[in-house]
């Protein structure tokens, strides 16, 4: 009975035993799909930009942008014209049509023969109408030289914003200690840091407004030179004898205030000058009679 009993559970676990064993070589015999799928994923992806639209690649891989240069422009130009006065009142009006100002002017009329008519000029002119200045300037007679600089000044312009956010909100924390500060040492403690911060916000703002503002503005330094040499005006004859008449007269009085001065000396001398010719008058005598 025993056996009989044990029989029927050993035929059993034995079977499950087999069957286990099958399904395990039939699971490690079969292909992998998770892993076909993965590298089938993997390829997708890495095929994905070609099919995928421009537009929809340009912004997957379009490059960063760059700032815009910050320039302070300055030209330099020498025009010859034919006449350096009509030049000035044309340049002022052209200053006018392009929104500048005129912060320089030194003009030389010839005062010699072969001496040419010459002046300068320094213009402010906004950056954007730069080179059109230029050429409404060019028009004005033979260009013999121009010359243009640009000094790119955008990472001092960085620097000086960073600088004055971060000394800003110094300024903001100082404000709030002292505000909770108790003590009359701890309030003047922290009014005299929060002075000094407020003055270096002062200077670099001062110094960031100076840079943006030749960055916003050109300098044009124009040289003319008239084409001809010129001669020296001539005077009004009344001014010529006028001119006279006033060195003839402070001629005579200082003539006169000689002669005074002269006999002044001679007054203040006179002992002496007649002892002298005292002398030579006796000598002279006693010359005659050894002769």
């Amino acid at each position: 009975m025993i056996c009989s009993t044990l029989l029927p559970r050993n035929s059993t676990l034995l079977v499950s035993v087999l069957l286990g064993g099958l399904i395990f070589t039939s699971c490690a015999s079969a292909p992998l799909p998770t892993n076909r799928a993965a590298s089938d994923i993997v390829a997708n992806k890495a095929a994905a930009p070609e099919s995928v639209p421009n537009g929809n690649v340009a912004q997957e891989t379009a490059p960063v942008t760059r700032a815009r240069p910050q320039l302070i422009k300055k030209a330099a130009m020498t025009v010859v014209v034919n006449s350096v006065s009509q030049s000035i009142d044309a340049i002022s009006q052209i200053i006018t049509k392009q929104q500048g100002d005129l912060i320089g002017l030194n003009e030389s009329q010839p005062t010699k023969e072969n001496f040419r008519h010459t002046a300068s000029i320094q213009l402010r002119i906004p950056q954007n109408l730069l080179e059109p200045t230029l050429t409404e300037l060019a028009k004005l007679g033979t260009v013999e030289s121009r010359n243009i600089t640009a000094e790119d000044v955008g990472d001092r312009l960085i620097d000086f914003q960073a600088r004055l956010t971060n000394l800003r909100k110094t300024e903001a924390n100082l404000q709030k200690i002292m505000d909770r500060a108790g003590s009359v040492r701890d309030v003047l403690s922290v009014a005299q840091e929060l002075s000094q911060v407020r003055q270096s916000i002062e200077q670099i703002d001062a110094q960031l407004k100076n840079l943006q503002n030749q960055v916003a503005y050109s300098t044009i330094t124009l040289n003319l030179e008239a084409a001809v040499s010129g001669t020296a005006p001539q005077r009004a004859v009344g001014t010529q004898i006028q001119e006279t008449w006033n060195k003839s007269t402070q001629s005579l009085g200082s003539f006169t205030v000689g002669l005074l001065k002269l006999g002044i000396w001679l007054m203040v001398y006179s002992p002496y000058l007649l002892i002298i010719a005292m002398g030579f008058y006796g000598f002279t005598r006693w010359r005659r009679r050894e002769v």
